[in-house]
C-alpha cells in the first residue's frame, strides 16, 4: 500500500512539475510578444523622413527597419565567422597570399646569399 501511494505522490508531483515549467514557457511567451508589440508600437509611433522630407508610410518604416536589421545581422555573422577561423586556425586567402609573397622574398635573398657564396668561393 505504501509503495502504491509513494508511486502516485511521485507521480503527482512530476505531472505539477511540467504544468508549472509550461505555465512558465507560457509566461515567457507572453511577455516576449508584449515586448515586441511594444516595439511595434514605439515603431510606428516614431516619425521618420525619407529624401524628400515627407514621412514615411507604416510599411516603408517596417521595410526601412528590415534592411537596418539585415545589414546589422550581416556584419554580426561576418564577425563571428572571423573569430571562428581565427579559432580554428583556418588561413584565409589573403593570409595566404601574405604568406606566398614572404616566400617569394625569402627565395630571393636565399638566391643572392647563394650568388655571393659562389662569388666568394671563386675568389678564394
Amino acid at each position: 500500500m505504501k509503495t502504491k501511494r509513494l508511486l502516485e505522490l511521485l507521480t503527482l508531483s512530476s505531472s505539477i512539475y511540467y504544468i508549472v515549467k509550461d505555465t512558465h514557457l507560457i509566461e515567457k511567451f507572453n511577455e516576449l510578444s508584449q515586448k515586441s508589440k511594444d516595439e511595434i508600437n514605439r515603431m510606428a509611433s516614431e516619425i521618420e523622413l525619407d529624401d524628400d522630407g515627407n514621412e514615411l508610410e507604416f510599411l516603408d518604416k517596417i521595410i526601412l527597419k528590415t534592411s537596418q536589421a539585415k545589414e546589422e545581422i550581416e556584419q554580426k555573422i561576418e564577425e563571428l565567422i572571423v573569430k571562428f577561423y581565427k579559432k580554428m586556425n583556418i588561413a584565409q586567402i589573403d593570409e595566404i597570399e601574405a604568406l606566398n609573397k614572404k616566400l617569394e622574398k625569402a627565395n630571393d635573398a636565399i638566391a643572392l646569399l647563394e650568388a655571393r657564396i659562389n662569388h666568394l668561393e671563386t675568389k678564394v
